[in-house]
């Protein structure tokens, strides 16, 4: 069993110290998303503009977050995509069905919460008592 990983011997260390070293590579990720990523750059901004808004839509806590975490949601795929993007790059900038699938496959995901972001808050505006 040559291949068994141990759990002590694991880059990141164990206990506190792994919480620590990974919300240091957590936040390099948000970093790198701004940095890198225009699409996350206009959905984080265009979420900080509706942010006010979803307090005033609401009629309720639980209304406030489902319209909270469906921006949420849109920068969580956007993230992934990324990374999948990304790491495709990394790998090969030659075509590649499988990569190109990959990509594909990423970009639906966001498609997907961009498709609940606008159910949800087209609800919300529909239904708002104006």
């Amino acid at each position: 069993m040559k291949n068994v990983i141990s759990s002590v011997n694991k880059p990141n260390g164990k206990g506190i110290n792994r919480i620590i070293k990974a919300t240091h590579c957590s936040c390099k990720g948000f970093i790198a998303a701004w940095q890198y990523e225009s699409a996350f750059r206009q959905e984080f901004v265009m979420a900080i503009i509706l942010l006010p808004f979803a307090i005033i839509l609401s009629s309720s806590i639980s209304h406030l977050f489902l319209l909270i975490s469906s921006l949420v949601f849109i920068l969580f795929a956007e993230i992934i995509n990324s990374a999948v993007e990304a790491l495709a790059d990394a790998v090969t900038l030659d075509h590649n069905i499988l990569i190109g699938r990959a990509k594909d496959l990423g970009s639906a995901a966001v498609f997907i919460s961009l498709s609940i972001f606008t159910t949800v808050w087209g609800y919300a505006i529909y239904s708002y008592p104006f």
